[in-house]
């Protein structure tokens, strides 16, 4: 399997369905606390963002416009925030 496909299986199985969840539990604070701190706010933005860019790298790749070299650089630097984060 190439790089490509294994970056875009990480991002559409793992990072995006965990980053849309994370999402939904900061909506779902704020809307029981009835509003949101300072932090929240640039956390659910961090988020966002985030959930964005993945979604970018996926439409790269199914377009094919991302070099292997680059989708590998990305597939290493998840991987190891994944391994940080667990």
């Amino acid at each position: 399997m190439q790089i490509t496909e294994k970056l875009k299986n990480l991002l559409t199985a793992e990072i995006i369905p965990d980053l849309e969840e994370a999402i939904d539990e900061m909506f779902s604070m704020i809307e029981k606390a009835k509003m949101a701190s300072i932090a929240d706010k640039e956390e659910l933005q961090e988020l966002q963002e985030m959930h964005a860019e993945c979604k970018e790298i996926v439409k790269e790749l199914n377009e094919g416009e991302m070099p292997e070299e680059e989708a590998l650089e990305i597939f290493k630097e998840l991987m190891e925030a994944k391994t940080v984060e667990e």
